[in-house]
């Protein structure tokens, strides 16, 4: 649920601060969990605390901030072992 909500509200924030900009997400899966990239067009912004909140709250990591070149990138990595997928 995390995972879902962190892209959820990053899409809303590229909708919000980069309208008709390039939105690209991308979202893996391996032994150690989730790995979550959400990168726009758009311009820096102040980081949203609910996504870090998300993150942190399953032991996850999360970052946002500008990217080289211009654009945003909101990354999160959430611990997803396979025993434990349901």
């Amino acid at each position: 649920m995390a995972a879902y909500r962190i892209i959820q509200e990053s899409l809303t924030n590229a909708h919000e601060h980069a309208p008709g900009g390039a939105v690209a997400v991308r979202l893996r899966y391996d032994p150690e969990g989730v790995t979550i990239e959400v990168r726009d067009d758009g311009p820096p912004r102040p980081e949203v605390v609910g996504m870090r909140e998300r993150a942190e709250s399953v032991g996850g990591v999360f970052s946002a901030g500008p990217r080289p070149g211009g654009g945003w990138l909101v990354r999160a990595e959430l611990p997803a072992p396979e025993e434990e997928a349901g």
